[in-house]
């Protein structure tokens, strides 16, 4: 088995939405539809510091996804990368569908000249974890929002 990834493009969006429907549905997060479209529209900009989406596929079948977008840093003067969105069909989990595709996050932001990559996810998702655990380092910081 070989996991692909690629580019999203226009051509994506059902298998696009439907994964990402997973991904929200995981996270017990709803959406109004016309966010799809909004999303989606973004994803698929030339604008490198606009959301960004990498497909992951095994024998041409799209499989997961996951969005970045570069930013501005405080602390840096190059730019950092935040890695929003990963999500693999759970019947393709642990085949390296996720690593893949973090993998190819760091590839993108090497690329561009961005010292780090990072992500949040949910204290409980430990499958995911494990390979973060893996293939990343857990900082210290928790994450507050606003209204």
């Amino acid at each position: 088995m070989t996991v692909h990834i690629r580019p999203l493009t226009l051509e994506d969006k059902s298998e696009w939405s439907r994964l990402w429907r997973g991904y929200l549905s995981f996270y017990k997060t709803t959406l109004p539809d016309h966010i799809y479209d909004v999303y989606f529209e973004r994803l698929l900009r030339d604008d490198p510091r606009d959301f960004n989406g990498l497909i992951a596929e095994i024998d041409g079948k799209p499989v997961g996804l996951t969005h970045y977008i570069f930013h501005r840093h405080g602390w840096k003067v190059e730019d950092v990368c935040y890695l929003q969105d990963l999500w693999a069909d759970p019947h393709v989990r642990g085949k390296g569908i996720g690593r893949a595709l973090i993998e190819a996050v760091y590839e993108k932001a090497a690329k561009a000249g961005n010292p780090s990559v990072y992500w949040n996810t949910a204290q409980d998702n430990a499958q995911a974890r494990q390979l973060y655990d893996r293939i990343a380092s857990l900082t210290p910081f928790l994450k507050y929002q606003g209204p």
